[in-house]
């Protein structure tokens, strides 16, 4: 078998915390590494613990689940944050995306759901509840302005945006291209830091948003 999921699970609600532990290790492929009843101790308690997955709640004292996912990606970028609330709010789920969360479920999603969620996750897929994902369509069909970049894209760099918002990895970019992988990585790095943008997944969606890409593929 391979490797378990490690999952560290942080919620300020006991009931919530024990629930999604007794889930998790009814499946195999899991391993519960620890919980979090707050943002600062989710923070420590990551880089405790190396998680692959962090299931975290929003709403919580001393320091909430945006500013711990902001953190935690900060120091640890390979974990994948997947987040777990009550709310479904513009002013939770746009500021959680932006700081580096891979998904975003509601607490109404079903155990099978949850389990599949944190599956994707794991693998680096974006998996939003269906009211998230709307939210997000909407917000990449609304027409705006696109903003002044003090640092413009280079023409490289747009072609590389327009191909990482259609979900190529760098290693298919790079052969569509014809570049080498580390010109493709380089190429990421200078777009995120131009945009001042912490991951692949929110430069997809601004490349979405702001019309470098479309939302379908022209090629299929």
């Amino acid at each position: 078998m391979s490797r378990p999921i490690r999952v560290f699970v942080v919620d300020d609600h006991p009931i919530v915390r024990r629930g999604i532990r007794d889930l998790l290790e009814t499946e195999p492929d899991f391993l519960v590494v620890g919980e979090a009843v707050n943002g600062q101790e989710a923070v420590s308690g990551a880089a405790a613990t190396a998680p692959d997955v962090v299931l975290m709640d929003l709403v919580m004292p001393a320091l909430d689940g945006i500013e711990a996912t902001r953190q935690i990606k900060a120091r640890q970028p390979e974990v994948k944050i997947l987040v777990l609330t009550s709310f479904a709010t513009d002013d939770k789920v746009f500021p959680a995306i932006k700081a580096g969360a891979l998904g975003y479920l509601i607490k109404d999603t079903g155990p099978d759901d949850l389990l599949q969620a944190i599956r994707q996750v794991d693998r680096g897929e974006p998996t939003l509840h269906p009211t998230i994902a709307q939210k997000l369509l909407l917000e990449i069909a609304q027409p705006a302005e696109r903003p002044s970049i003090p640092d413009p894209l280079t023409e490289r760099e747009v072609e590389v945006l327009q191909l990482l918002a259609r979900g190529l990895s760098n290693q298919e970019i790079a052969d569509r291209l014809v570049l080498s992988v580390t010109t493709v990585y380089s190429h990421v790095s200078n777009i995120l830091s131009k945009l001042h943008l912490a991951t692949r997944t929110q430069a997809a969606l601004y490349a979405l948003r702001e019309g470098y890409a479309p939302l379908y593929d022209p090629d299929e």
